[in-house]
């Protein structure tokens, strides 16, 4: 599986623990204004939707007290 086998020094081993690079990862760039304008326009959309969602949702959920029991089938009149 592996064809060559090379060997690592005990003391690079040893030392693999406490290994830190002494190159700098670059800064990281800047939203612009355009980026930050469409994040911010995701959020409103995501926050609008759930808001939608719970306003249609919620009168399908109420239930209606006068509503219970008043309510016949067509089988029962036609004795």
């Amino acid at each position: 599986m592996f064809g060559r086998r090379e060997s690592v020094p005990f003391a690079f081993l040893s030392d693999a623990e406490g290994f830190h690079s002494n190159v700098a990862p670059p800064p990281r760039e800047r939203a612009s204004a355009g980026e930050l304008a469409g994040r911010w326009l995701l959020g409103v959309c995501v926050v609008a939707g759930l808001v939608g969602s719970l306003v249609l949702g919620m009168p399908a959920l109420s239930t209606d007290p006068s509503a219970t029991g008043t309510e016949q089938s067509e089988a029962s009149d036609k004795r």
